[in-house]
């Protein structure tokens, strides 16, 4: 059945039927595969979460130690190395990271097997390439050789290690771990939608997970961690910051960090969570930094509330913690790509197992009967 209603940008459109993930805006909750996900923030690991939402369950002991295992087995062929140190070093590292996903899919002879289990099978894999290529396109950008993962370390640990060249403490590896669940999956933003968009052709999830990436770049979606931190950086101290974001607003300009299309006036609750962890992670450090950029997070709350009747997003509170860790800002975004593979895996298989091709219509505007 057609109809002609236009929704500007699909808001409020039901584009699809999933047992993945949804946002229950009522209640506050982020609810996936029936979890809240802020339990799982909580009280699970990302490796955890990668499993429920892969493999459609939380794993036990010894399933989690074989998804360890098949994730420190996962290795970034040397090509593609070579091909990222080929690209130029200006180009943004979202781009660098585009050029990668597709460039695995050559390395992979079951690349187009729509098969379901080898499917997951490539899903872990991914995670862990793509995790070993996000900690490594500074460094290689630099010319440099990657740092490759220790097979002593858990994978958050991993993750953290390649990308700063230390071993992280326990309340880093924590924070960073619950960072990477607080952007696994988030029911149908953009990225998630162009991956299922491409999936339903039947491309394979390389394919796929390549237009994520270049989806989730623009500052309107993953882009805006960068851009956070940025105003951050800009504003210096807590007065600075509020002057800042007042200017801001009396030029009409957006805040980066605030509003949801989904929440519109509500706290996300990622935002409020990982604010949470920030103050744990300052305050277990005794870092001095750390707590003035708390502090200006929350002016900057402060300000946002009360002028405008906004709340933050996950991107504002995890910004700062990414610049306490000591990661680059350039990573920020193509690390919001490495936590999401999992759940974008996830969207692909879902969609292979219940396709049906995307074709929307359109409302037509422009002349009729024109002669040539």
């Amino acid at each position: 059945m057609e109809t002609t209603e236009y929704r500007p940008g699909l808001e409020g459109v039901v584009a699809a039927e999933t047992r993945i993930s949804y946002l229950d805006v009522e209640h506050e909750e982020i609810v996936v595969r029936g979890y809240n996900l802020l339990d799982l923030i909580n009280e699970k690991t990302y490796v955890d979460v990668l499993g429920l939402l892969i493999h459609e369950r939380l794993p036990g002991d010894a399933e989690r130690a074989r998804l360890e295992q098949e994730l420190k087995a996962a290795q970034v062929p040397a090509a593609v190395w070579e091909i990222l140190g080929k690209l130029p070093a200006s180009m943004h590292a979202m781009d660098r990271l585009r050029t990668a996903v597709s460039a695995l899919a050559g390395f992979d002879p079951e690349a187009d097997s729509p098969d379901p289990e080898r499917e997951r099978a490539k899903g872990v894999r991914l995670v862990a390439q793509v995790a070993t290529i996000v900690a490594n396109l500074t460094r290689v950008a630099q010319g440099q050789a990657p740092v490759l993962p220790d097979p002593q370390l858990g994978f958050a640990e991993n993750f953290l290690y390649m990308i700063t060249g230390r071993r992280p403490d326990a309340a880093e590896a924590r924070a960073f771990d619950q960072a990477l669940i607080a952007y696994s999956e988030h029911e149908m933003p953009n990225s998630t939608f162009t991956a299922r968009v491409i999936a339903s052709t039947l491309s394979d999830v390389y394919g796929a997970l390549t237009g994520a990436v270049a989806s989730l770049k623009g500052p309107l979606h993953g882009g805006a961690n960068e851009a956070v931190a940025h105003m951050l950086l800009e504003a210096g101290d807590v007065d600075g910051l509020e002057r800042l974001i007042r200017d801001k607003l009396a030029r009409k300009e957006r805040i980066m960090g605030f509003g949801h299309r989904v929440y519109m006036r509500k706290f996300d609750p990622r935002a409020l969570l990982l604010k949470q962890t920030l103050a744990r992670l300052v305050d277990e450090r005794g870092d001095a930094e750390g707590k003035k950029w708390l502090a200006m997070c929350q002016r900057g709350e402060d300000v946002m509330r009360e002028e405008k009747g906004l709340y933050p997003n996950l991107d504002y509170y995890a910004a700062p913690i990414y610049y306490v860790l000591g990661i680059p800002i350039e990573l920020y975004t193509p690390i919001f790509f490495a936590a999401r593979t999992a759940g974008l895996v996830a969207h692909v298989v879902e969609q292979h197992a219940q396709n049906r091709l995307y074709r929307p219509r359109v409302r037509y505007l422009g002349p009729r009967g024109l002669k040539a």
